[in-house]
């Protein structure tokens, strides 16, 4: 349809499984898994429900009657008890025992919670995918020379490989935070209203072990171990806040890394893929202009917003609970995770094609090197016999005026030149080319990949069942 709004979350940048995980159709199926495993639980701890009852609702458990539900919604104005006489309607020897003792939240609290759990295991899945793309680029470029930068100016080098372990470490942080995030996962269980479980209570005749029974049987049927301690009619919006916080976490680790590219393409160091028959710019035809990592911060930046909202929406909650989370809701959580999808989506295909110029960045080193590697002529000349102040000296005013003639004149930098023909330096006028070597000033840079990876990030992989992550939409 081009004649009304459509997500572009959905259209342009999420893939089919997370856009899948958050639709209706499967919020409305784990409503009915919901209550139908409410009723098996109630039923194993004595309530009068039938077997038979039990089957025909488990027989449309996925076969939803659509348009009655929507039809008793315009009735009933709301959109569980609609969805109840929906599956009444169908299962109709239950229809006495769906939702029995049951608030709305039971449902749409707990369905919400298994989505962000499902959808969490897909960002995992894809993170990892990530690790691995940026675990093969550090290995392969942990021994290039490039610059390295403190407030975007040319300091000490690095090594192109060192540099992807700084957005590989900020991944394996988030990934950390993640796994014991889902680890320690909770449902909102069987509360009641208000959280008393006094429905539960009554139906069970004031038996307080079986509400406790009850909660831990419905849990376990849908798969999970463990509930929030206490809630109001609603679990701790605080949850919610957690959630998008984790994901904003991500989705800055992603920014960084993008950045760092944009700004290494506009040096021609390194650039993201670029197709053959990709368009950079409609005006200017030669561009290549870093669109994907555009891309990931621009998306970025809308999931780093997303905790402020999730911030005020917990702390607004009034007693037991208040509606005015539930609009807001139904935008903020499913279209954190979509945004985030799609930034992981395009950090696949980047991280996994990257393309680099080792001859670039080795003029880029040239540039710059004779004003780092000062200091090493400077040492050789002191073992050499020379005095320290005055080669100090002599190096400043050489410093000096080859960088006026970069600057001012727009010349090569022949520091290095000004220093061989200076009588003062002929000690070490021959030792001068092996000094200015790249690779001797990287430091450890080569080991530090090496060892963050050997001791951290294979680790990790050898304890995951990690089985690459394969979007499937164009990005």
């Amino acid at each position: 349809m081009k004649d009304v709004y459509e997500n572009p979350l959905i259209t342009r940048y999420a893939d089919r499984k997370t856009a899948e995980i958050f639709s209706d159709d499967n919020k409305f199926k784990l409503w009915r898994r919901l209550w139908i495993a409410l009723a098996e639980s109630e039923k194993e701890l004595g309530l009068d429900i039938s077997d038979e009852q039990i089957a025909e609702m488990k027989k449309y458990v996925n076969d939803i009657n659509y348009d009655y539900a929507e039809k008793e919604e315009k009735i009933v104005r709301h959109d569980v008890m609609a969805h109840v006489h929906a599956f009444g309607e169908q299962a109709k020897s239950a229809k006495p025992i769906i939702h029995l003792g049951a608030t709305s939240c039971y449902v749409t609290d707990n369905a919400e919670l298994i989505q962000i759990y499902d959808a969490l295991n897909v960002v995992k899945s894809k993170m990892l995918t990530v690790m691995d793309k940026l675990r093969a680029f550090a290995l392969k470029y942990k021994d290039l020379p490039t610059l390295g930068y403190t407030h975007l100016q040319p300091a000490q080098l690095t090594t192109l490989g060192k540099r992807a372990t700084l957005w590989l470490y900020d991944l394996y942080l988030d990934y950390s935070d993640l796994t014991q995030f889902i680890k320690d996962y909770k449902l909102r269980g069987v509360k009641g209203t208000t959280g008393t479980q006094a429905s539960f209570l009554s139906l069970f005749d004031g038996d307080d072990q079986k509400v406790k029974e009850l909660e831990k049987k419905v849990v376990n049927k849908l798969g999970f171990d463990n509930v929030f301690a206490v809630s109001g009619q609603t679990y701790t919006r605080k949850f919610d806040y957690a959630v998008v916080s984790l994901l904003s976490k991500i989705a800055q680790s992603a920014y960084k890394f993008a950045n760092d590219v944009r700004i290494m393409q506009s040096f021609k160091e390194v650039e993201e893929p670029f197709e053959k028959t990709q368009i950079g710019s409609s005006a200017m035809a030669y561009k290549r202009n870093p669109m994907r990592c555009e891309r990931i911060c621009s998306l970025a930046r809308f999931v780093e917003s997303m905790p402020i909202n999730e911030a005020v929406t917990s702390s607004t909650q009034w007693f037991e609970r208040t509606l005015d989370d539930s609009a807001n809701k139904r935008l903020t959580i499913p279209q954190a995770f979509l945004a985030l999808d799609g930034i992981l989506n395009i950090y696949i295909n980047v991280a996994d094609n990257l393309v680099v110029y080792p001859k670039v960045i080795e003029r880029r080193i040239n540039d710059e090197l004779p004003f780092m590697a000062t200091e090493e002529i400077l040492m050789e000349c002191v073992l050499a016999g020379g005095d320290r102040q005055e080669l100090h000296e002599a190096i400043r005013q050489h410093s000096m005026e080859s960088a006026k003639a970069v600057k001012e004149r727009g010349e090569n930098n022949d520091l290095i030149e000004r220093i061989k023909g200076d009588p003062k330096f002929a000690a070490v006028k021959d030792k001068i080319d092996g000094i200015l070597k790249p690779s001797n000033f990287v430091g450890r840079a080569p080991q530090q990949v090496i060892d963050f990876i050997s001791e951290y990030i294979d680790p990790l992989f050898e304890s995951e069942n990690y089985v690459p992550y394969k979007p499937n939409i164009k990005v």
